[in-house]
């Protein structure tokens, strides 16, 4: 399944940032990111795939819940065994159940809503929240750790990519 696929893709990318970066640099502030830290922006993205991979069962899921484990934010071993943990489930996920999605945007009103979704939909979703949470992580490797070679279409969508190879061969043409 390609979408399976594009999922194990962005957690070996990620992987590589949180393997190759040094243990203080993870948990370093970025003054550019606002004084978050690169661990902040990693331990963030894969709570919300911690939540589709820990609440499929349930048929709910709830990205407000999440733990904001301190740790994982802090400990570089953690947040890999995670991203592996998180690897292998998916890897072996090919069940499209039906889901609920429970959410609440309105900052003065703690009502939710039940929006009807289904396995692949969320799956989906956390890939797009990942490379935009991954194009943020890169800023914080190129202000605080440059040594870090970023795999070459870390933090880009894929439709991004496909229209500059579209726009690059249309220019190669001229």
């Amino acid at each position: 399944m390609k979408l399976i696929d594009a999922c194990k893709d962005i957690l070996d990318q990620l992987s590589v940032v949180v393997r190759d970066i040094k243990e203080d640099d993870f948990r370093k502030e970025v003054p550019t990111l606002n004084n978050s830290t690169i661990g902040q922006h990693i331990r963030h993205t894969l709570e919300f795939f911690i939540c589709l991979k820990n609440n499929s069962t349930t048929g709910i899921i709830n990205y407000d819940n999440r733990d904001h484990d301190h740790l994982i934010e802090t400990d570089k071993q953690l947040a890999l065994s995670i991203i592996n943990e998180l690897s292998s489930f998916f890897t072996s996920s090919n069940e499209n159940k039906e889901l609920k999605l429970v959410a609440n945007y309105c900052l003065n009103d703690d009502q939710v809503e039940l929006i009807e979704t289904n396995f692949l939909r969320e799956l989906a979703y956390n890939i797009e929240h990942a490379i935009h949470h991954m194009a943020i992580i890169k800023i914080g490797v190129k202000e605080i750790a440059a040594y870090i070679e970023l795999p070459a279409h870390f933090g880009v969508a894929i439709s991004t990519i496909k229209f500059q190879k579209t726009r690059l061969a249309s220019a190669k043409q001229v």
